[in-house]
């Protein structure tokens, strides 16, 4: 990406791309957000709507497992009627990868090593190339091969790398290179470490992710730790955030992570304080429930919510829209950097959500830009 500001300037590192179904990974493609469904895949009505509540939170792309023949059964069903490209999740059974490539899959999350004999991964390759999948070789530090168990003795960077390595000469083999490639571990050292090294290895797409990371909380501060360390270093090209918690929620976070590195823009980008006694209003409860009311806006602007003037004034010179807290219930509002007006406290709420509706749809309806603090007409706030 480009910035006139280099401190700010995240070189991404180049690799070439493949397309999953109608999105592209790879190359100069903005780096997608995936999550994976939960609910059982023979109920293809409540997988398609656990779906469409991910496509509405920002999934690029979503994951569905094939365990069993019901399952890829109604995942024909699934794909047909999913906006989206859906993955499907193949573990260790050849023929659900046959079942759900001619079912519509855009991509098969497999371990070629898993499948079996060269000739069933020639089977599966066939199938890939008839129905136009892409392949996601998926290398965890939980499942390991036993050899390379035996020959490190305990998983390790090398282990991940050489798995890795392995199950793409496999594809190769067979003349297949529309794969990316996942080398997962709960253990953020050993995640970032292997992920480094397979960058440097091979030139495909770099599926992200820390495996079995907990939480919400906890899964999400040690995938930020991990995840945004290598998308900090350029290394990445679609990521999964892994999660205790319901897929939305990992789409969420997912794009979190990347708005707060510059590498995806999407809905309202929220400053707000932590809030202390100099609050002029309940900034914790402000916040959750703008961002609760704001959730429908896709369109890329900023909000600053503080509670007082110490940085309040500072923080809306850089946003669309601020708010900043002052004394008797009388609060002032800025627009695009700049002191606007007052506004009461019962009134705050309603007025700051239709100021940020009305400021997305002039954007939305090319009226009006984002404010960019950094432009050359921009004003600073008084």
């Amino acid at each position: 990406m480009n910035d006139i500001r280099p401190w700010r300037t995240i070189e991404r590192r180049k690799c070439r791309q493949i397309m999953v179904g109608d999105v592209p990974v790879g190359g100069d493609a903005p780096i997608t957000v995936q999550t994976m469904t939960n609910t059982p895949t023979e109920d293809a009505v409540a997988t398609l709507n656990q779906i469409q509540r991910c496509e509405d939170a920002g999934a690029d792309i979503i994951r569905v497992s094939c365990p069993t023949e019901e399952a890829t059964a109604a995942f024909g069903k699934i794909t047909k009627a999913s906006r989206i490209p859906i993955v499907a999740d193949i573990h260790f059974h050849y023929k659900r990868a046959l079942e759900a490539a001619d079912a519509g899959a855009a991509c098969l999350r497999i371990n070629p090593g898993n499948i079996g004999s060269s000739a069933r991964v020639a089977e599966v390759v066939r199938a890939a190339k008839a129905n136009g999948c892409a392949i996601r070789i998926g290398v965890n530090a939980g499942s390991l091969e036993k050899d390379l168990l035996e020959k490190y003795g305990e998983p390790c960077p090398e282990a991940l790398i050489e798995s890795a390595l392995d199950h793409i000469k496999l594809l190769q083999d067979h003349d297949f290179h529309e794969f990316k490639v996942a080398v997962k571990a709960s253990d953020v050292f050993l995640g970032v470490a292997a992920y480094h090294g397979l960058a440097e290895a091979v030139d495909c797409p770099l599926h992200l992710g820390i495996t079995e990371a907990g939480g919400l909380i906890g899964g999400t501060v040690k995938s930020s730790i991990g995840m945004g360390s290598l998308l900090w270093a350029g290394i990445g090209d679609t990521i999964r955030v892994s999660l205790s918690a319901e897929p939305e929620q990992e789409v969420k976070v997912g794009f979190e992570m990347l708005k707060s590195l510059g590498l995806r823009t999407r809905g309202v980008r929220v400053v707000s304080c932590p809030s202390c006694s100099r609050q002029g209003f309940d900034v914790i409860r402000t916040v959750e429930a703008l961002e609760a009311r704001l959730e429908h806006i896709k369109t890329p602007l900023s909000l600053s919510v503080l509670g007082c003037v110490v940085n309040g004034p500072g923080e809306a010179r850089e946003t669309d829209i601020g708010l900043t807290g002052g004394g008797n219930g009388k609060h002032m509002v800025y627009l695009s950097g700049v002191t606007d007006h007052t506004i009461e406290s019962d009134d705050m709420l309603d007025h700051i959500v239709e100021l940020v509706e009305k400021k997305a749809a002039k954007i939305e309806a090319g009226e009006a830009t984002a404010f960019d603090p950094h432009a050359d007409d921009a004003v600073p706030a008084e």
